[in-house]
Protein backbone atom coordinates (compact mmCIF):
# COMPACT_ATOMS: atom_id res chain seq x y z
CA UNK A 1 0.00 0.00 0.00
CA UNK A 2 1.57 3.46 -1.28
CA UNK A 3 1.88 5.69 2.05
CA UNK A 4 0.34 9.12 2.95
CA UNK A 5 3.02 11.25 2.71
CA UNK A 6 2.74 14.80 2.79
CA UNK A 7 4.41 17.19 -0.16
CA UNK A 8 6.49 19.47 0.90
CA UNK A 9 7.50 21.33 -2.53
CA UNK A 10 6.94 20.05 -6.19
CA UNK A 11 8.19 21.39 -9.69
CA UNK A 12 11.47 20.28 -9.47
CA UNK A 13 13.00 17.55 -11.98
CA UNK A 14 15.34 14.95 -10.36
CA UNK A 15 15.89 15.91 -6.79
CA UNK A 16 18.93 13.91 -5.08
CA UNK A 17 21.27 14.12 -2.51
CA UNK A 18 19.22 15.73 0.06
CA UNK A 19 20.77 17.84 3.06
CA UNK A 20 19.70 19.64 5.92
CA UNK A 21 21.28 22.71 7.01
CA UNK A 22 21.08 25.58 8.85
CA UNK A 23 16.92 25.13 9.30
CA UNK A 24 16.02 24.08 5.38
CA UNK A 25 16.76 21.11 2.97
CA UNK A 26 19.65 21.77 0.57
CA UNK A 27 18.93 19.57 -2.76
CA UNK A 28 20.79 18.38 -6.08
CA UNK A 29 18.29 18.62 -8.76
CA UNK A 30 20.37 16.96 -11.14
CA UNK A 31 18.90 17.46 -15.08
CA UNK A 32 18.35 21.44 -13.79
CA UNK A 33 21.78 21.75 -13.10
CA UNK A 34 21.30 23.74 -9.75
CA UNK A 35 21.43 23.49 -5.96
CA UNK A 36 18.27 24.21 -3.64
CA UNK A 37 16.92 25.07 -0.61
CA UNK A 38 13.44 24.60 0.83
CA UNK A 39 12.39 25.80 4.04
CA UNK A 40 9.79 25.04 6.23
CA UNK A 41 7.06 27.27 4.18
CA UNK A 42 7.85 25.02 1.28
CA UNK A 43 9.46 27.79 -0.80
CA UNK A 44 12.38 26.50 -3.07
CA UNK A 45 15.13 28.95 -3.47
CA UNK A 46 17.73 28.02 -6.34
CA UNK A 47 21.33 28.99 -4.37
CA UNK A 48 23.83 27.62 -6.67
CA UNK A 49 24.24 26.66 -10.75
CA UNK A 50 25.90 23.44 -11.40
CA UNK A 51 26.75 23.08 -14.86
CA UNK A 52 28.22 19.72 -15.23
CA UNK A 53 25.22 18.68 -13.09
CA UNK A 54 25.28 18.36 -9.31
CA UNK A 55 25.48 15.37 -7.40
CA UNK A 56 26.48 14.52 -3.14
CA UNK A 57 27.22 17.95 -1.35
CA UNK A 58 28.97 19.13 2.47
CA UNK A 59 29.83 21.77 4.62
CA UNK A 60 33.20 22.69 5.20
CA UNK A 61 34.07 23.83 8.55
CA UNK A 62 34.74 27.31 7.00
CA UNK A 63 31.23 27.45 5.71
CA UNK A 64 31.78 26.81 2.27
CA UNK A 65 29.68 23.98 0.35
CA UNK A 66 31.75 21.51 -1.72
CA UNK A 67 29.45 19.70 -4.63
CA UNK A 68 29.99 17.12 -7.07
CA UNK A 69 30.36 17.91 -10.85
CA UNK A 70 29.23 14.87 -12.17
CA UNK A 71 30.29 15.41 -15.62
CA UNK A 72 33.54 16.94 -15.36
CA UNK A 73 34.72 14.61 -12.59
CA UNK A 74 34.85 17.49 -10.34
CA UNK A 75 34.45 19.12 -7.20
CA UNK A 76 33.36 22.52 -7.37
CA UNK A 77 33.01 25.34 -4.00
CA UNK A 78 30.82 27.54 -3.04
CA UNK A 79 32.43 29.73 -0.47
CA UNK A 80 29.88 31.86 2.22
CA UNK A 81 29.87 34.65 -0.44
CA UNK A 82 28.36 32.41 -3.21
CA UNK A 83 32.16 32.55 -5.18
CA UNK A 84 32.39 29.21 -7.25
CA UNK A 85 35.92 27.59 -7.67
CA UNK A 86 37.14 23.79 -8.33
CA UNK A 87 38.01 22.67 -4.86
CA UNK A 88 38.78 18.98 -6.54
CA UNK A 89 39.76 17.89 -9.95
CA UNK A 90 39.25 13.77 -9.96
CA UNK A 91 39.81 13.02 -13.57
CA UNK A 92 42.49 10.40 -13.91
CA UNK A 93 41.73 9.40 -10.56
CA UNK A 94 38.31 7.38 -10.79
CA UNK A 95 37.42 5.46 -13.81
CA UNK A 96 33.79 6.73 -14.08
CA UNK A 97 31.32 9.67 -13.15
CA UNK A 98 31.32 11.39 -9.76
CA UNK A 99 27.87 10.81 -7.73
CA UNK A 100 27.96 11.32 -4.18
CA UNK A 101 30.05 12.77 -1.42
CA UNK A 102 30.02 13.08 2.55
CA UNK A 103 32.45 15.86 4.41
CA UNK A 104 33.60 14.89 7.61
CA UNK A 105 34.16 16.37 10.99
CA UNK A 106 38.15 17.05 10.00
CA UNK A 107 37.05 18.87 6.55
CA UNK A 108 38.22 15.29 4.35
CA UNK A 109 35.43 14.58 1.57
CA UNK A 110 35.04 11.17 0.56
CA UNK A 111 33.70 10.84 -3.24
CA UNK A 112 31.54 8.55 -4.56
CA UNK A 113 32.12 6.99 -8.78
CA UNK A 114 29.94 4.48 -10.88
CA UNK A 115 32.67 2.75 -10.99
CA UNK A 116 31.25 2.08 -15.08
CA UNK A 117 29.36 3.83 -17.33
CA UNK A 118 25.66 2.92 -18.74
CA UNK A 119 26.65 2.24 -22.35
CA UNK A 120 26.08 -1.10 -24.85
CA UNK A 121 27.96 -3.93 -23.55
CA UNK A 122 29.06 -2.22 -20.36
CA UNK A 123 29.42 -4.42 -17.48
CA UNK A 124 29.16 -3.55 -13.80
CA UNK A 125 32.58 -3.17 -12.36
CA UNK A 126 33.91 -2.31 -9.02
CA UNK A 127 35.67 0.90 -7.67
CA UNK A 128 37.12 3.02 -4.70
CA UNK A 129 36.20 5.89 -3.07
CA UNK A 130 38.11 8.77 -3.07
CA UNK A 131 39.09 10.86 -0.25
CA UNK A 132 40.18 14.59 -0.82
CA UNK A 133 42.02 15.89 1.87
CA UNK A 134 42.20 19.77 3.04
CA UNK A 135 45.49 20.46 1.39
CA UNK A 136 43.46 19.14 -1.87
CA UNK A 137 45.14 15.67 -2.02
CA UNK A 138 43.26 12.81 -3.23
CA UNK A 139 43.53 9.30 -3.56
CA UNK A 140 41.42 6.19 -3.96
CA UNK A 141 41.14 4.73 -0.46
CA UNK A 142 39.95 1.57 1.11
CA UNK A 143 38.65 -1.72 -0.23
CA UNK A 144 37.10 -2.16 -3.92
CA UNK A 145 32.69 -0.81 -3.71
CA UNK A 146 30.36 -2.14 -5.91
CA UNK A 147 28.29 1.43 -7.26
CA UNK A 148 28.90 3.08 -3.95
CA UNK A 149 26.07 5.57 -3.37
CA UNK A 150 24.21 7.10 -0.55
CA UNK A 151 27.18 7.69 2.74
CA UNK A 152 26.69 8.39 6.42
CA UNK A 153 28.60 8.78 9.43
CA UNK A 154 27.95 7.31 12.53
CA UNK A 155 27.26 9.94 15.46
CA UNK A 156 31.03 8.99 17.10
CA UNK A 157 32.92 9.47 14.23
CA UNK A 158 34.17 6.18 13.90
CA UNK A 159 32.55 4.42 11.16
CA UNK A 160 31.75 5.49 7.32
CA UNK A 161 28.45 3.55 6.06
CA UNK A 162 28.43 3.23 2.22
CA UNK A 163 25.05 1.82 0.13
CA UNK A 164 26.61 -0.20 -2.78
CA UNK A 165 23.55 -0.15 -5.28
CA UNK A 166 24.94 -2.98 -7.47
CA UNK A 167 26.27 -5.05 -4.03
CA UNK A 168 22.83 -4.89 -2.54
CA UNK A 169 24.40 -4.08 0.57
CA UNK A 170 24.92 -1.54 2.82
CA UNK A 171 28.63 -1.66 4.16
CA UNK A 172 30.52 -0.15 7.59
CA UNK A 173 33.90 0.96 6.67
CA UNK A 174 36.07 1.50 10.45
CA UNK A 175 37.62 5.74 9.64
CA UNK A 176 40.93 5.08 11.02
CA UNK A 177 43.07 7.98 12.51
CA UNK A 178 45.70 7.55 9.51
CA UNK A 179 42.83 8.82 7.51
CA UNK A 180 42.55 5.11 5.92
CA UNK A 181 39.73 2.81 5.42
CA UNK A 182 39.91 -0.24 7.83
CA UNK A 183 38.42 -3.61 6.90
CA UNK A 184 34.69 -3.72 5.32
CA UNK A 185 31.96 -5.70 7.29
CA UNK A 186 28.59 -5.66 6.22
CA UNK A 187 25.87 -3.72 7.87
CA UNK A 188 23.32 -4.86 6.09
CA UNK A 189 22.83 -7.20 2.93
CA UNK A 190 19.44 -7.68 0.98
CA UNK A 191 20.65 -9.75 -2.22
CA UNK A 192 23.15 -11.82 -3.48
CA UNK A 193 27.03 -11.13 -3.47
CA UNK A 194 28.13 -8.73 -6.27
CA UNK A 195 29.69 -9.80 -9.42
CA UNK A 196 30.41 -8.22 -12.70
CA UNK A 197 27.35 -8.43 -15.29
CA UNK A 198 25.06 -6.67 -17.12
CA UNK A 199 23.65 -3.21 -14.88
CA UNK A 200 20.32 -3.28 -17.06
CA UNK A 201 19.79 -7.32 -16.56
CA UNK A 202 21.02 -6.88 -12.08
CA UNK A 203 18.67 -3.83 -11.81
CA UNK A 204 15.73 -5.75 -13.10
CA UNK A 205 16.78 -8.88 -10.74
CA UNK A 206 17.58 -7.07 -7.73
CA UNK A 207 15.55 -7.30 -4.49
CA UNK A 208 17.19 -4.10 -3.26
CA UNK A 209 19.17 -1.23 -4.81
CA UNK A 210 20.12 0.80 -1.62
CA UNK A 211 20.98 4.41 -3.03
CA UNK A 212 20.77 7.48 -0.80
CA UNK A 213 20.74 7.81 3.56
CA UNK A 214 20.53 8.66 6.32
CA UNK A 215 21.24 7.45 10.23
CA UNK A 216 19.04 8.06 13.18
CA UNK A 217 19.35 8.55 17.12
CA UNK A 218 18.55 4.91 17.83
CA UNK A 219 21.17 3.66 15.66
CA UNK A 220 18.91 2.30 12.57
CA UNK A 221 19.43 3.18 9.02
CA UNK A 222 17.11 5.21 6.99
CA UNK A 223 17.66 4.27 2.86
CA UNK A 224 15.86 4.67 -0.57
CA UNK A 225 15.58 1.60 -2.50
CA UNK A 226 16.09 3.19 -6.21
CA UNK A 227 14.56 0.09 -7.64
CA UNK A 228 11.71 -0.77 -5.09
CA UNK A 229 9.93 2.69 -4.70
CA UNK A 230 10.32 2.82 -1.11
CA UNK A 231 12.44 3.39 1.72
CA UNK A 232 13.51 1.39 4.45
CA UNK A 233 14.25 1.76 7.75
CA UNK A 234 16.86 -0.84 8.78
CA UNK A 235 18.74 -2.11 11.81
CA UNK A 236 22.23 -3.18 11.83
CA UNK A 237 22.37 -6.40 10.90
CA UNK A 238 19.64 -6.36 8.18
CA UNK A 239 16.26 -6.05 9.91
CA UNK A 240 13.76 -4.00 8.28
CA UNK A 241 11.94 -1.95 11.02
CA UNK A 242 9.65 -0.09 8.66
CA UNK A 243 8.71 0.13 4.67
CA UNK A 244 7.18 3.23 3.37
CA UNK A 245 6.16 3.01 -0.15
CA UNK A 246 6.14 5.75 -1.98
CA UNK A 247 4.57 4.37 -5.66
CA UNK A 248 3.50 1.77 -7.46
CA UNK A 249 6.08 1.77 -9.78
CA UNK A 250 5.61 4.87 -11.92
CA UNK A 251 7.98 7.34 -9.86
CA UNK A 252 11.70 6.35 -8.61
CA UNK A 253 12.75 7.46 -4.84
CA UNK A 254 16.58 8.07 -4.59
CA UNK A 255 17.75 9.65 -1.36
CA UNK A 256 15.87 10.41 2.32
CA UNK A 257 17.18 12.88 4.84
CA UNK A 258 16.27 13.39 8.23
CA UNK A 259 15.87 16.90 9.62
CA UNK A 260 13.31 19.46 10.30
CA UNK A 261 13.28 21.63 13.80
CA UNK A 262 12.98 18.46 15.56
CA UNK A 263 15.08 17.01 13.54
CA UNK A 264 12.66 14.08 13.14
CA UNK A 265 10.71 14.57 9.65
CA UNK A 266 12.24 12.03 7.06
CA UNK A 267 12.02 13.95 3.78
CA UNK A 268 11.68 11.84 0.73
CA UNK A 269 12.95 12.66 -3.05
CA UNK A 270 10.52 11.18 -5.62
CA UNK A 271 10.91 11.91 -9.67
CA UNK A 272 10.64 10.06 -12.97
CA UNK A 273 13.19 7.54 -13.11
CA UNK A 274 16.52 8.88 -14.46
CA UNK A 275 16.30 7.34 -18.13
CA UNK A 276 13.05 9.35 -18.51
CA UNK A 277 15.18 12.63 -17.84
CA UNK A 278 13.73 14.08 -20.91
CA UNK A 279 10.36 13.81 -19.92
CA UNK A 280 11.42 15.09 -16.31
CA UNK A 281 12.46 18.45 -17.29
CA UNK A 282 9.17 18.80 -19.12
CA UNK A 283 7.01 17.60 -16.51
CA UNK A 284 8.96 18.91 -13.73
CA UNK A 285 7.45 16.58 -11.71
CA UNK A 286 9.96 15.60 -9.33
CA UNK A 287 9.06 16.55 -5.81
CA UNK A 288 10.02 16.00 -1.96
CA UNK A 289 7.79 14.27 0.50
CA UNK A 290 8.24 13.77 4.02
CA UNK A 291 6.56 11.60 7.19
CA UNK A 292 7.57 11.90 10.82
CA UNK A 293 9.88 9.19 11.93
CA UNK A 294 10.37 7.68 15.54
CA UNK A 295 13.81 8.98 15.62
CA UNK A 296 15.71 11.94 15.21
CA UNK A 297 18.72 12.18 13.03
CA UNK A 298 22.16 11.56 13.59
CA UNK A 299 25.35 11.84 12.34
CA UNK A 300 26.67 13.12 9.09
CA UNK A 301 25.05 14.64 7.08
Amino acid sequence: MVANLETVASGLVFPEAPRWHEGRLWVSDIPAQEIVAVGPDGVVERMHEVPGRPGGSGWLSDGSLVVVSANDTTLVRFDPAGRRSVYADLNGIVPARLNDLIVDAHDSVWVGNLGFEFAPGSRVRPTQLVRVDPDGAAAPVGEEVWFPNGMAITPDGASLLVAESFAQRISAFPLQPSGELGPRRTWAAFGSAPVPCDPVEFMAAAVMLPDGMCLDAEGAVWVADAGGCRVLRVAEGGEVLREVKVSTGDRGVFACMLGGPDGDTLYICSSLPMHRHAEAEVSRNGSLLSLRAPAPRAGLP
